[in-house]
Order: structure tokens, then C-alpha cells, then sequence
């Protein structure tokens, strides 16, 4: 591609900002100037892009006219603030934060609805989901085909990392705590996360749903076009600094086919099915790579129309930052 484009990433000093600026240099995305922002306590440090440390400018400041598109990976607040200034100077903005509505930026992850972006108009909006959201996308959507899906139930074991780094920080300072017989100090956490499972991220509301599993239900029945599919979510917060698992049960209106299934599995992009008799984890396959891994494909034990699977992948990289970077390549393909 002969033409080049000026980038801006907002949030560049965070886990996903860093790892996007990352992949934008690993698949060769034809950046012309690149611009990092962040915040006034994050301005001045640098991140490496293509053999340089640029350097990382403060996000209230920045002209959004002297760029075509923006990354917002920060959180909802700043999206909020900023991205209708980016729009109004004629900058098209992928958001990750989930701060815009469906009617201002869809959700979209290129494997199952990537269509949706053929509909919209310069300047762009558009939203990559929450981490697993698009994880259960990628695996949903080329089962559509092959299952008659009822329900979706689903116990998502979180990465700390979806927290940021301050997380990441606090499972390392306990880890080394306990293993040292030191005494523990929950600081970020509200009690102790190492070695431990926390039932639940973040704060429930009236019902008992935090606000990441009604954000998932939301995103998930956009991308794969199904508004009334009812879908149970438990999001627990687990040990792991980076990958998150799924445990998916799929409920059917008719006997499952497992070949059929395991077939379009095995054909869909974005997914690497492991053999049946093995299994993927975060840790020993995920970390680090492009794609989701499935496993352990099996009907229900006396319901031929129900499918568990198992699912794990790279919050950070393959559900945050390379779906955003994915949607942008499109975008520059055919309409930016």
C-alpha cells in the first residue's frame, strides 16, 4: 500500500496503548507520523516505534487535525472528553474504552460483523469491544451457521491486566509477599488476590451485575446481530496476569452436530481449535499470539442440544489492541 497515513494513540503509556503502538510496528500498518498522548503525569516518557522512542505528548493539548485517525485506549472519561473534538476536526476514532453509545461508534470485530463498517460515514466512529466480547465474537459468530443458538451462558476468569498496570503491580507485590511470609497489604484489590479467585470485577449494581458483565451482553448481542439472544455472564477475577478463559455452554433448539461444529471451527479465522483430549491455557498457549484457542468441544452430559466449550486468549493483544488495530486496517483499505 503506497499510502501512509498520521496516527494518533491516545493512552499509549497503558497495557493496551503500548501493545497497539507494538502491533501497529509488527504488521507493517503504513503510519506516516505517529503522535502518543496520554494524560500530564504520563506526558514525557517515550515508547518505542520502528527503532525510535517517541515520545509521548499530552492529550489535552493535541490539534486531532493534524491526524486521519485516533486510537482511544485510555478510559470511558477520557474518550468522553475528547473524541467528539477529534471528530469535529475531521479524525476518525476507534474507541476501546466502551464510552460511545452503538448509535455513535458500533462495535465491531472484523471476524464476525466486519460488513458493519461499509455502512458508515467519514469521519468514522467506531468501537472495539471489551476483551470478551470480542473473544466470544470470534468464537459465536462462525457457529451461527451450524447451531439454532438459544442462550448463551458464560464464566468469564479474568486477567488482573484488564485493570492496568497498577493491577499487575499489586498481584506481583502479593505474590512475592506470601512467598516470602511477609504479611499481606491488599492495596488495589479489596482483600487478597493472589492465589485467591475474586467472584466478581468491579462494583454490582442493584441486581448484582457489574457494570464489564452488562457491558459484555451489550456488545456481544451487537456484534454477532442477535438483540433478544439471552446470555448469562459471571466474570471472575482471577490470578493470572494476562489471558483470559471461558468457560461457554451454548444452548441449541436442536441436537448439536459436533462435526459441523468442530469443522466450522476448525475453518474460521482468528481461531486455533485444540485437538480433542488436550486443552489450551492463558499462560502456556494465548499469551502473546493472535488468535483464540478452543477447546474441549463436548456436548452436555444428557443434553444433546447443549455445547460446552473451552476458551482462553490474550486480553491485552488479540481482544484489546490487535481487533482495534484489525478494524483499522479495513478502514484504511477501503474507506479512510
Amino acid at each position: 500500500m503506497s499510502q501512509s497515513f498520521d496516527i494518533a494513540v491516545v493512552g499509549a503509556t497503558g497495557t493496551v496503548g503500548e501493545t497497539l503502538v507494538q502491533i501497529l510496528e509488527e504488521r507493517d500498518f503504513p503510519v506516516a507520523d505517529l503522535h502518543l498522548l496520554a494524560s500530564s503525569e504520563s506526558a514525557g516518557h517515550s515508547v518505542p516505534f520502528r527503532g525510535k522512542n517517541v515520545r509521548v505528548r499530552e492529550v489535552d493539548e493535541f490539534d486531532f487535525s493534524k491526524v486521519q485517525l485516533v486510537f482511544f485506549a485510555a478510559g470511558p472519561a477520557v474518550t468522553l472528553s475528547f473524541a467528539s473534538r477529534a471528530t469535529a476536526a475531521g479524525c476518525s476514532v476507534i474507541d476501546l474504552s466502551g464510552a460511545l453509545s452503538a448509535d455513535q461508534a458500533p462495535q465491531v470485530v472484523p471476524e464476525a460483523n466486519a460488513e458493519i463498517l461499509a455502512t458508515l460515514k467519514k469521519p468514522f466512529q467506531v468501537s472495539s469491544p471489551s476483551p470478551s466480547a470480542t473473544t466470544l465474537a470470534v468464537v459465536l459468530a462462525p457457529l451461527l451457521s451450524v447451531i439454532d443458538l438459544q442462550r448463551v451462558n458464560v464464566t468469564a476468569s479474568l486477567a488482573v491486566s484488564a485493570q492496568g498496570r497498577e493491577a499487575v503491580k499489586e498481584l506481583a507485590r502479593q505474590t512475592a509477599e506470601l512467598l516470602n511470609v511477609r504479611p499481606l497489604e491488599p492495596t488495589f484489590f479489596d482483600r487478597q488476590m493472589a492465589f485467591n479467585l475474586l467472584a466478581q470485577v468491579g462494583k454490582p449494581d442493584e441486581q448484582g451485575h457489574t457494570l464489564l458483565e452488562k457491558r459484555l451482553v451489550r456488545e456481544l448481542r451487537q456484534v454477532i446481530a442477535r438483540p433478544q439472544l439471552k446470555i448469562s455472564v459471571t466474570c471472575i477475577q482471577a490470578p493470572v496476569f494476562f489471558g483470559d478463559s471461558f468457560s461457554v455452554t451454548l444452548q441449541s433448539g436442536s441436537a448439536v452436530d459436533l462435526a459441523k461444529v468442530n469443522a466450522a471451527l476448525e475453518d474460521a479465522p482468528g481461531i486455533e481449535l485444540v485437538e480433542a483430549g488436550d486443552y489450551p491455557t492463558a499462560v502456556g498457549d494465548a499469551v502473546g499470539q493472535d488468535v483464540v484457542y478452543v477447546g474441549r468441544v463436548r456436548s452436555g452430559v444428557d443434553d444433546l442440544s447443549e455445547l460446552n466449550l473451552w476458551l482462553t486468549s490474550d486480553n491485552v493483544r488479540k481482544g484489546a489492541a490487535l481487533n482495534a488495530v484489525q478494524v483499522a486496517e479495513l478502514l484504511i483499505k477501503d474507506q479512510l
